[in-house]
């Protein structure tokens, strides 16, 4: 669940900003995220965040927001399984609002290029070494096999044995939902074997293998996979600008009373 929690921080952050509009569920009149190609029967957590929310208004009613709950609950997750943790800026609001169609083209997929995963994270003030930095978080976590199919059966920058493992259980048609570790060598600690994974080419995604494809952060994925202490500060660093994304406070937007509908 540690994963699930982290992803949805991220999904939550890249539409509309860090303001838990993820978390709202469609209603005859309102349309939420959660449906988006994105997020459907893809992105979890939501009843871990409800069981939260609820204990936290039974002690401390109408002060602590969804969207502070999602970002500490990721960097808690993190700090559990083995990661760096860092100081959350707390006070942020929730939205009254969410957009489908940000949730669709906002995120990036598991078959991006390098040069579209730089564009999509430049579009939120982040780095192209933010978003090296942030792909690290797939040293956690599982996926479905038709998120990866294709790079698993047609890329060439992929170690054939690795290829031919994760093949076992993901043929080229059926076995959709079929699930493989992200990170091969240790998927439940965060550490820094995703990048020693990008160096001997068996990233799952193709996405991920394009940070070390003869590229512009060539040298930082060898660098981390080298120094986890230097991976570490470093996720901690862009984590923290990751929360800051169109964040709400003051008189914009407002504490939800339950996670999933506008008061």
């Amino acid at each position: 669940m540690g994963a699930s929690l982290l992803r949805l921080f991220f999904h939550d952050c890249f539409v509309q900003g860090c303001d838990a509009s993820i978390l709202l569920d469609d209603t005859p009149t309102f349309t939420g995220e959660k449906t988006a190609l994105p997020n459907i029967n893809s992105v979890r957590g939501y009843e871990v965040i409800d069981e939260i929310k609820s204990q936290v208004e039974a002690s401390c009613p109408r002060t602590v927001s969804c969207a502070d709950i999602v970002a500490l609950a990721a960097r808690d997750s993190v700090n559990l399984l083995g990661g760096p943790t860092w100081n959350v800026i707390l006070g942020q609001k929730d939205a009254q609002t969410a957009s489908l169609s940000a949730a669709n083209s906002d995120l990036p997929g598991p078959g991006s290029s390098l040069s579209t995963l730089i564009s999509m994270f430049a579009a939120k003030n982040l780095s192209p070494q933010d978003m090296a930095v942030l792909s690290g978080a797939h040293t956690i976590g599982q996926s479905r096999c038709f998120l990866f199919r294709d790079r698993i059966y047609n890329d060439i920058n992929i170690n054939a044995s690795f290829a031919a493992l994760r093949q076992q259980t993901c043929p080229l048609s059926g076995g959709d939902s079929n699930l493989a570790p992200i990170d091969v060598q240790s998927p439940i600690t965060f550490d820094n074997s995703f990048y020693v994974n990008l160096v001997n080419k068996q990233g799952l995604f193709h996405s991920d293998q394009e940070l070390l494809n003869g590229g512009s952060l060539d040298s930082l994925v060898a660098q981390y996979s080298k120094d986890q202490s230097a991976f570490f500060s470093a996720f901690a660093k862009s984590m923290v600008r990751l929360g800051a994304i169109n964040t709400l406070t003051g008189q914009n937007g407002e504490i939800r009373l339950n996670c999933r509908t506008i008061n």
